[in-house]
């Protein structure tokens, strides 16, 4: 593997960003009703130095009403559940770690709910509960996963998915109170729904993003030191306490944020990095920044498939992730326990 200096992640990060311009320009292109890459050019120019009269009403609504918020969402969503995913494999020296199976997203979920039972109409509720269920529920599993004062792989793992399945079935129960017309649209949403707007704009929302993962970003070479162990990189200077802070709080926020405008999206946060970890290594110098603009990538490529595929009808984007991550999730849970 090539030394990673900073000319190299500025390019590797570069490089990455083209794919996901790619990926942008043919959703905007692909759906019910296609518009050609001159006219999307054409209509976004004209968008840009307001020239609202010279743009067709159908391209105006279609590309500034639907697919370009959508698309923006995604890329948010992306970015906040595979920067989670990365930082608690490090923390948890896990590579099958991830918001969704170690029952964080379910934890956020429930938060989320539960606002929305109590606050309906309050903003910034529904972000806020969704960040506290999911820093409440990592905590749990944390402690759950101790075994003699050491965290054990495996039962970290395993009280992962028992509690995944707990908050699950209490947000079952919860659905039960909920009437016909909503739940059906809560059922959509729990599944992963990027086609409703957030309440709060997105221009609100990616500030947090860009803070949760730059102090994220500011432990990455401590990261690569507790790899080896919490006593060796203490042994080497590392604020271990202060990292797993850092991590904990900046990891439970993304996955909030994500789960508290999209619902549960399974799956990005464990492949997405692993993929970076196999192409470009495990320094998280790399692997942060990298997993953001990828699990970028895998969202939006996932919602433009959900949407078109069996169009005019649309698919939740979580049951696109879900086909295409389990299989391979038992793979890799396979060759661990191997």
């Amino acid at each position: 593997m090539r030394p990673l200096t900073p000319r190299r992640i500025a390019l590797i990060c570069a490089g990455l960003g083209a794919i996901l311009f790619a990926v942008v320009v043919v959703s905007l292109r692909v759906g019910a009703y296609p518009i050609s890459v001159t006219d999307i050019a054409m209509t976004l120019l004209r968008g840009a130095i307001h020239h609202w009269d010279n743009i067709p009403p159908d391209y105006s609504n279609v590309i500034f009403q639907i697919r370009l918020p959508r698309i923006a969402l995604g890329i948010l969503v992306g970015a906040a559940l595979s920067v989670s995913g990365g930082s608690f494999q490090a923390l948890l020296r896990n590579p099958l770690a991830d918001p969704y199976v170690l029952g964080v997203s379910s934890g956020a979920a429930l938060g989320a709910i539960i606002s929305l039972a109590w606050f309906p109409h309050q903003v910034w509720t529904m972000q806020a509960f969704a960040f506290l269920g999911a820093l409440v529920t990592i905590a749990a599993v944390y402690f759950l996963g101790r075994r003699g004062g050491q965290l054990d792989s495996t039962t970290l793992l395993l009280a992962g998915i028992i509690t995944a399945s707990f908050l699950s079935a209490v947000i079952m129960f919860l659905m039960t109170t909920i009437s016909g017309r909503e739940l059906r649209g809560m059922a959509f949403w729990l599944m992963g729904d990027l086609s409703s707007p957030p309440e709060i704009e997105l221009r609100y929302l990616y500030p947090i993003l860009l803070i949760a993962i730059g102090a994220i970003y500011t432990t990455s070479s401590d990261l690569n030191l507790i790899l080896t162990g919490e006593q060796e990189a203490h042994h080497l200077g590392v604020n271990v306490a202060r990292v797993k802070l850092v991590v904990y709080v900046g990891a439970s926020l993304l996955t909030g944020l994500a789960v508290s405008v999209s619902g549960a999206i399974g799956y990005v946060g464990l492949l997405v990095p692993h993929v970076i970890r196999m192409i470009f290594g495990s320094d998280h110098r790399l692997l942060i920044p990298a997993s953001a603009l990828g699990g970028a990538i895998a969202v939006a490529l996932a919602d433009t498939l959900a949407r078109t595929i069996v169009a005019p009808t649309e698919l939740p984007v979580g049951a696109m992730t879900a086909a295409i991550g389990a299989p391979v999730f038992i793979y890799l849970l396979k060759r661990r326990l191997a």
